[in-house]
């Protein structure tokens, strides 16, 4: 039976966290490993600071109850601590998810969401990072209003295809967006990740540079330059679902030749 490890950036508590394990109980043995605490923003971050410490939990899940571990520490710090500590061997497949909030354009890797993929990846084990949009006032909060069915539907969709078969030489993520507005029966297709920023931050509005300023954000799409093969254009613009596939070889795909040929021009 397949073991699937399933994780996420906003805690241990979250309701997204369970729709995930939910649907992913059809495929094989879950395991959830998730924060002690929310931890949206992180990125792939490991922080010498966190502790670590391991707090065994049980979670209700399709009507059962459902092993569980809290840990103190970032998403990508949890998948490590799953992997080396308390999973009885290397996951067949890491569901990062389902995020409250889209996880598109050049900032994913602030994503945890998407870091704690990365990190699975890093093991060579196959990932999947999957984001629900939604409003920013419930990013942070685990409010019950959020419907994940559609969500989970998709999540269960692609891990099923990624435990059938290999993903592809270069894929190490899969990165999943879902419209606020799908269902089961709307269309999926490939994206790319857009150049463009999606969360632009917002500067804090304090008298004193002593004063508490956290940065806020907001939506912002350059609608004229946006790429239309995009995982933004799929999922504002068309209202489709985004399948992005990321790959852990961030180096630039410019040619040799124009390296050679930027190199002499700035001599």
């Amino acid at each position: 039976m397949p073991l699937i490890l399933v994780t996420n950036d906003d805690g241990i508590r979250s309701p997204g966290l369970r729709a995930a394990a939910a649907a992913l109980q059809t495929l094989g043995q879950v395991v959830v490993v998730a924060p002690v605490e929310q931890w949206s923003g992180a990125g792939r971050c490991m922080p010498a600071t966190s502790e670590g410490r391991i707090y065994p939990e049980t979670l209700m899940v399709n009507g059962g109850i459902l092993r569980a571990y809290a840990v103190e520490g970032t998403p990508a710090q949890v998948v490590d601590h799953a992997i080396l500590e308390i999973l009885p061997r290397p996951p067949d497949l890491v569901v990062s998810g389902i995020n409250y909030g889209e996880n598109v354009g050049s900032g994913v890797t602030i994503s945890g969401t998407v870091g704690a993929a990365l990190e699975a990846a890093s093991f060579g084990i196959p990932a999947l990072a999957v984001s629900l949009q939604t409003p920013v006032e419930h990013h942070l909060g685990y409010s019950e209003e959020i419907d994940f069915r559609a969500a989970a539907y998709f999540t269960c969709l692609f891990a099923r295809a990624v435990l059938r078969q290999a993903l592809p030489f270069d894929v190490d993520v899969l990165k999943i967006d879902i419209p606020a507005t799908a269902t089961p029966e709307t269309p999926w297709r490939w994206t790319r990740q857009s150049r463009q920023r999606y969360f632009v931050p917002v500067r804090p509005m304090r008298r004193r540079p002593t004063d508490p300023g956290p940065l806020g954000y907001r939506v912002e799409i350059d609608f004229e330059r946006l790429e239309p093969d995009s995982d933004i254009h799929a999922l504002v613009v068309d209202q489709v679902v985004s399948v992005t596939p990321l790959s852990l070889d961030l180096t630039s795909r410019v040619s040799e030749r124009e390296l050679r040929q930027w190199w002499e021009n700035a001599r």
